[in-house]
């Protein structure tokens, strides 16, 4: 009984976090370069992986492009973090978070 008690003179007195910032899952977070930037606030971001070959034994460059909202300005060659959010396309999932190296020119 005290215990609930507790808990409601907590959430009166607005101590708690709120619901969202709790409830929201793990975004998953990419490091990638930006390999294309002719859309207005979108860049394509290409995320490159090594993989293990089952057969050879030997490491594979794996590549996946990425269509990413992109609000900063990040240009062709630029290193980009990008993490995972709601849809904003057809096939824009992905939000540029910062710019992690900038392009040499």
């Amino acid at each position: 009984m005290a215990e609930n008690q507790e808990n409601i003179t907590q959430a009166a007195s607005g101590t708690e976090a709120p619901k969202s910032a709790v409830s929201r899952a793990h975004r998953s977070e990419k490091v990638g370069t930006v390999s294309s930037d002719k859309m207005q606030k979108t860049v394509i971001v290409r995320v490159d992986r090594l993989v293990l070959h089952p057969k050879y034994r030997r490491y594979v460059r794996r590549t996946s492009k990425f269509m990413a909202h992109d609000d900063l300005g990040s240009t062709t060659g630029d290193r980009v973090r990008i993490v995972e959010t709601r849809p904003l396309s057809a096939n824009k999932r992905w939000r540029v978070v910062e710019i992690v190296q900038k392009a040499a020119k």
